[in-house]
């Protein structure tokens, strides 16, 4: 998970305009599909078509995901709206489920009854078109994927890098069966996308999941969480360190010792310091830092005393 030097309104730009571009490549894609599949009649296109389909459903809820996500905190939801990517993902995962299924159902219907495609030249077309589009846009999601740690676009990329598989499988496929006229390989090249599809989703569907269940950041990136804060001598001995991701949004929590003969305002001072270190590296996060006096401070209790237990650096 790679965190950029981007501000909120940055990364939301951008996500914004690579969710836009992602709606307009499934729309444009699935046009094409529908057209060539009733003229060919060919299930790994139809396979193909299926998911484009889905596509627009999915990407579509990205593209509203990342605006709701990018919006302020209010009344209702003080921690921000970041989680509403990780639930766009979750949409993802569960079509791209749906159109598995359904395509290993229509892929094995056609292995018991064979049916030969009809203009294959079309369907190879329109195959070699997807690969070509759905390539630019993994091109620039990937782009954006190295400034922003949008969840959402990540779940997104991931399904069109499963498009990509099954689009490069069904153009396997119709071209065999064009050239070597064995109609069997259409539908093995169907089983085959089914099969690129639930692999998808599984990816897609566990990232999701570890961000709705507030899963720890990284070591190497706690430890750099550390290492800033603690750049000043006078605070040390982080403890209590606790992260999350919420989509756009990361949140930082935890207990340092300082020197207890500091002043109240010293003190805040140290800690502001701190913050504005974390800040430079994560902008988009929400800090936290309770300063104990350090050899005075009180054993903390609550379900997060014990935070060696909950997520340790090791």
């Amino acid at each position: 998970m790679a965190f950029s030097p981007l501000t909120p309104a940055q990364s939301a730009r951008l996500t914004r305009r690579v969710t836009t571009m992602s709606v307009a490549t499934a729309v444009v894609l699935v046009t094409i599909k529908a057209f060539v599949w009733l003229a060919s009649g060919s299930v790994a296109l139809l396979a193909s078509m299926a998911d484009s389909g889905l596509d627009v459903i999915a990407s579509g809820a990205t593209f509203f995901a990342v605006r709701y996500a990018a919006a302020p905190p209010d009344a209702e939801h003080r921690y921000g709206h970041g989680k509403a990517e990780a639930f766009a993902s979750l949409v993802q995962a569960g079509l791209v489920f749906a159109s598995a299924a359904l395509v290993g159902q229509e892929a094995i219907v056609r292995l018991l009854h064979p049916q030969p495609i009809l203009r294959e030249g079309w369907a190879l077309g329109t195959m070699a078109v997807s690969l070509v589009l759905t390539s630019l846009l993994i091109l620039a999601q990937t782009r954006v994927l190295r400034q922003t740690r949008s969840v959402a676009v990540t779940g997104d990329r991931a399904h069109y890098l499963a498009d990509l598989a099954s689009n490069a499988a069904a153009l396997i496929a119709i071209g065999a069966s064009a050239l070597l006229g064995l109609v069997g390989l259409d539908a093995l090249g169907g089983l085959a996308v089914a099969a690129v599809l639930l692999w998808g989703a599984v990816s897609v569907f566990r990232q999701a999941s570890d961000e709705l269940m507030d899963r720890e950041l990284p070591n190497e990136t706690r430890a750099r969480i550390v290492t800033l804060v603690t750049q000043d001598p006078r605070l040390t001995d982080v403890h209590q360190l606790r992260t999350r991701a919420a989509g756009p949004t990361v949140h930082i929590q935890m207990h340092a010792n300082l020197d207890p003969e500091l002043s109240l305002e010293a003190a805040h001072d140290v800690v502001l310091a701190a913050e504005k270190r974390l800040l430079e590296a994560f902008p988009s996060a929400d800090i936290i830092i309770h300063a104990d006096p350090r050899g005075r401070a009180e054993t903390h209790d609550g379900p997060f005393a014990e935070p060696e237990a909950v997520a340790p650096l090791e």
